[in-house]
């Protein structure tokens, strides 16, 4: 099957490669030439413009955008809109808010344009282990699509089958799923960040408090590799943790300044919309801001208080 694949930076090269490995047929455009130039040394077809991109391709075709969500997303699809015909697909494979994903569907309606939104898992790492991806739009559009998203996933990979299921694998068995319309898949694959964001945040705590440890002189990166066997809280996370602090015990390549993509925000907010208490992800959120301050107002604030109340002085 042919895919053109636009926005070849580390998701999208590595996407391509791993269908092309799958025997699928990439055509690729990036706005930097080098990495049009890697993906034909890849094996793949290169472009210059979305419109030769489009030439390049088979109907009925299928276009996976990987680009940053916001602008560079919406102007890609509007102008995608213009050199696609009906009845062929856009996915949208980046962090997009699943509320844009509604104006993209319409967008594309209008030209008879089906549109897929596909929350997509997987880092660095899935060139080699696979994807999750996590679905939404007509199952029309879906089915075309598939054996895109067969050849993405994980596949079987190994992980024993949860105790009850029975019979041929399921698609969510091999790592991705159809959740429902548009929107549903990147609504999902929100709430999968909100919680990686709580996760990595409870770790993050735990590493530190051992850290802190007066009493002992405990060896962090030996604490981590021993919860990695048998342990309840065990995980990839966890499995990353341990790479990092073997390369550098004391993290000191790391300054501690911690970005957001938009998602944990995006989940909390859907949180306060439904009345749904989310505590652990709001707070792990809020840590992330408080990354980037070396010293709040707030406790500029806090500080001048206790002065004023007790004479208080700052420690030097």
């Amino acid at each position: 099957m042919q895919i053109g694949m636009i926005g070849l930076g580390k998701m999208g090269a590595n996407m391509a490669e791993r269908l092309m490995k799958a025997g699928h047929e990439c055509v690729g455009y990036d706005l930097t030439a080098d990495n049009v130039k890697n993906l034909e040394s890849a094996g793949g077809k290169g472009a210059k413009s979305l419109k030769e991109l489009s030439e390049k391709l088979q109907g009925p075709r299928v276009v996976w955008v990987m680009v940053p969500a916001g602008k560079p997303t919406d102007d890609t699809i509007q102008e995608l809109s213009g050199v696609l015909e009906k009845g062929e697909v856009v996915i949208d494979g980046g962090n997009s808010y699943y509320r844009d994903d509604f104006r993209h569907a319409e967008m594309l309606k209008t030209k008879g344009i089906h549109f897929m939104d596909a929350g997509t898992s997987g880092g660095v790492w899935g060139k080699d282990r696979g994807y999750c991806l996590m679905i939404g739009g007509p199952k029309e559009a879906f089915d075309i699509c598939e054996p895109i998203y067969k050849a993405l996933a994980p596949g079987e990979s190994g992980i024993e089958r949860t105790k009850g299921r029975k019979g041929d694998l399921s698609a969510s068995e091999q790592g991705y799923l159809h959740c429902g319309p548009v929107g549903s898949g990147h609504y999902v694959k929100m709430v999968h960040n909100g919680i990686e964001y709580g996760v990595m945040q409870a770790y993050a705590e735990g590493f530190d408090i051992l850290k802190g440890a007066g009493e002992f002189d405990l060896d962090i990166k030996e604490v981590a590799e021993v919860w990695r066997r048998g342990s309840v809280i065990g995980s990839w996370l966890l499995d990353l943790s341990a790479i990092a602090l073997l390369e550098d015990n004391e993290l000191e390549a790391y300054s501690g300044h911690v970005a957001d993509s938009g998602e944990g925000r995006w989940t909390v907010q859907a949180a306060v919309e439904s009345g749904i208490s989310a505590e652990v992800l709001s707070t792990a959120l809020f840590k992330r801001f408080r990354s980037r301050q070396e010293n709040s107002f707030a406790e500029k604030i806090l500080s001048a208080m206790r002065f004023q109340f007790g004479g208080h002085v700052e420690k030097g």
